[in-house]
């Protein structure tokens, strides 16, 4: 059951109580039809793309947008954004994917696009009926993204080439955020939108994991890009992407918190029913030991991450160190909970096809993804020395 107490606290308004109950209850309806049978493990792309429509029928994905292209909101509302990320990670990890996933695909376009490319992409990507990708990893240009390689030649033509690799909602995407240097020498870097249907453009190779989504390898060849496909001005595309990340990384940490509220309420079920040595597992003190830390790391996690989104929401600017903050610990700390978890299952913990089994694949790529937790600290220790030298603190 879900803990809604927290929304009691003045981060929030009224609308964002009422979204929080809505989702819930869809949620709880909808996404386990979706998820939960055989054929859904069977053909994860298939599973998605029912999830993507889904939501946008519902009209869930419309808080992925602005207002200007059929949004809820006149800009990006992180709060909304994360609620309903931890709301559908409680339920399930793709379907979390499947909403996050429209919305950073699409967030650069929304945030620095033209009038005719937020046209052109996001009432589809509000409605379900195009999946958005983000690529900006390269094999050696992850976490240090100016080793990028891929880049525009300067021959007189706008013509990409070369290779981006975990790229989320490839080989389903119909559209892609490409992130390329503006040459092969140069140091500014251009955001454009590259449809999967252009010439020049194929998938390399798909990607297994092992908490399975749609993710692969993507190539470019001579793939033509127009001055249309620009996001912003050329050159401006780390700003972009940069931007971008700025405000869908604390949601990053809203779906870690859903994975932990999930591991907490299943350990403490478990407990409760699990008998041993003449008691439940709950009255024995080590296991009160473990929940107290449980629920202890969820608040913590919850208190960061609505911090920083309440931060962004209500204009303060750029939240980088808050950011950081809140994706750092709320995935660093959900893999600790739901380590915890797994041992009070005890083997049917590790068992394939048990909750926390599930929560345990899950957990793990998002403390990598969007920024690696050791370059989250990198992050927040030079934001730190940056405001300390203004005497902001």
């Amino acid at each position: 059951m879900a803990d809604w107490s927290f929304l009691d606290w003045p981060l929030f308004e009224d609308h964002h109580r009422r979204l929080a109950a809505d989702i819930d209850r869809w949620a709880a309806r909808s996404i386990p039809a979706i998820t939960e049978t055989a054929e859904a493990h069977r053909d994860v792309d298939a599973t998605c793309r029912t999830l993507v429509k889904t939501l946008g029928a519902a009209g869930w994905l419309r808080y992925a947008v602005p207002a200007s292209a059929g949004g809820v909101h006149e800009t990006l509302d992180v709060r909304s954004l994360c609620l309903i990320r931890e709301t559908l990670a409680r339920y399930s990890g793709l379907a979390d994917f499947a909403f996050a996933m429209q919305g950073l695909g699409s967030g650069a376009i929304s945030t620095y696009g033209s009038d005719a490319l937020k046209e052109r992409y996001l009432p589809a990507v509000a409605r379900g009926e195009k999946i958005a990708a983000f690529a900006l990893s390269e094999e050696n240009a992850g976490s240090d993204v100016a080793a990028m390689q891929t880049c525009f030649s300067n021959d007189g033509r706008r013509c990409v080439n070369g290779e981006k690799t975990w790229i989320s909602n490839g080989g389903i995407a119909d559209f892609y955020t490409l992130f390329a240097r503006e040459a092969k020498d140069s140091k500014r870097i251009t955001a454009a939108v590259v449809d999967a249907d252009r010439p020049g453009f194929s998938i390399r190779d798909r990607i297994e994991v092992i908490a399975p989504h749609p993710l692969a390898t993507l190539r470019f060849e001579d793939c033509a890009v127009d001055d249309a496909d620009i996001i912003g001005e050329p050159g401006s595309g780390m700003r972009a992407a940069l931007g971008t990340l700025d405000i869908f990384r604390t949601t990053v940490g809203a779906a870690a918190l859903g994975f932990s509220r999930r591991a907490l309420d299943e350990a403490t079920g478990r407990a409760q029913s699990r008998r041993m040595f003449g008691a439940t597992l709950a009255e024995q003190p080590i296991a009160q030991e473990r929940l107290a830390e449980m629920a202890l790391d969820v608040d913590a996690s919850a208190l960061l991450v609505y911090r920083s989104a309440w931060t962004k929401d209500t204009g303060k600017g750029r939240v980088t160190r808050e950011a950081a903050m809140a994706k750092l610990f709320a995935t660093d700390q959900a893999q600790l909970v739901i380590d915890k978890a797994v041992q009070l299952f005890g083997g049917l913990g590790v068992t394939k096809g048990s909750k926390v089994e599930e929560l345990y694949r899950e957990i793990r790529a998002l403390r990598i993804y969007e920024g690696a937790s050791e370059v989250q600290k990198l992050v927040i220790a030079r934001e730190h020395l940056k405001h300390h030298q203004i005497g902001k603190y």
